[in-house]
């Protein structure tokens, strides 16, 4: 929902709070590992992602490097960079959605190497690509379902060293690519990958509206907008500021959230009842729900943290079969934290 470079407004939104709340924890805590958005078209799941770059919040980086480093990790900065660790100047930057392109080659997610530069001169040329502009960012990836098998493989291993490694005719290159993974898809055009979908932290199912007077309120907004985007914005610029004054001051706070052993003891619960595989389930619980804490302004984690996050968490993990209904049973969620 934009007209050219205008996009529609993130806290004009109507309704899917879910949605709108598993993009923002990705964004107080990258940690989190990303959120996957299933549902039908027209249900502003590619609005929800690219509106949200009008409320993400600054960050520091190395100046004129071309992967935008972080300063404060020096064994994640790029060669370059660790070279000048000493004499590296900074600069404050905005956070960005960077949207992988339909179709896009290998070479233009990955980088290419001057590979004829390199032997001619003994260096290297490195020409960056969509996993270097991602860095410390957020990658936007539309139609995730249906991206060829190698781009996928090529997304899973940055996604999991924090690193893109690109090696042609002997010659390597590496840089630092950690970034906040974000897919949207409709499954009635296929499934995805597992190895794709137990990557992403957290998975949303987006219904359209069905209040007719929610409707309502979408098509007025929408219709607004369109006939004065610019106006339309500007309207909603306070509200747009609060909201990313909020996520910054949630991203300060959250390593001073209590995590204490109460709240893993109800997390194992949680995971542990509904019958989840592996432990990624129960990390990434944790990381929610502190995040959760940290964006209501709160100093330790309650179980109505762990409440709103465990739908989004467990869906994409349970086991069912097909056609079965995946939702969390909140009756039997709510046995389980009854002692936090």
């Amino acid at each position: 929902m934009s007209r050219g470079s205008v996009v529609f407004p993130f806290v004009d939104i109507v309704g899917q709070e879910e949605m709108k709340r598993a993009l923002i924890l990705n964004v107080v805590d990258p940690g989190i590992g990303g959120v996957l958005l299933k549902g039908e078209k027209g249900t502003a799941k590619s609005t929800s992602v690219r509106s949200l770059g009008g409320v993400l919040p600054r960050r520091t980086a190395v100046k004129g490097c071309r992967f935008r480093c972080d300063p404060s990790d020096p064994d994640r900065m790029c060669e370059s960079c660790r070279e000048k660790s000493s004499a590296l100047e900074t600069e404050e930057v905005p956070m960005e959605v960077v949207e992988l392109p339909l179709g896009a080659t290998e070479d233009r997610v990955a980088g290419t190497i001057d590979i004829e530069h390199a032997l001619k001169t003994g260096e290297k040329r490195f020409e960056p690509g969509v996993l270097a502009r991602a860095n410390g960012n957020l990658l936007y990836i539309d139609e995730v379902n249906l991206l060829d098998d190698h781009i996928v493989d090529m997304l899973l291993d940055s996604a999991a060293m924090g690193v893109n490694y690109v090696e042609r005719e002997g010659i390597s290159f590496s840089h630092p690519s950690r970034f906040v993974l974000v897919g949207t898809m409709n499954p009635e055009e296929g499934d995805l990958r597992p190895q794709l979908l137990d990557r992403f932290g957290l998975s949303v199912d987006i219904k359209g509206e069905r209040d007719p007077k929610v409707r309502a309120e979408i098509v007025r907004r929408r219709l607004e907008f369109d006939d004065a985007p610019e106006a339309y914005v500007k309207a909603r610029s306070q509200e747009t500021e609060a909201l990313r004054g909020r996520i910054t001051e949630a991203s300060r706070r959250l390593r001073s959230v209590r995590l204490g052993p109460e709240v893993l003891d109800a997390v194992v619960t949680v995971t542990s009842h509904f019958g989840i595989d592996g432990h990624r389930a129960d990390i990434v619980m944790m990381k929610a729900a502190r995040a959760n804490a940290a964006f209501e302004g709160r100093d330790s984690v309650i179980a109505e943290d762990i409440t709103a996050v465990a739908e989004p968490v467990l869906s994409h993990h349970l086991r069912r079969r097909p056609f079965e209904d995946s939702s969390i049973d909140s009756e039997e969620l709510e046995k389980c934290l009854q002692n936090l």
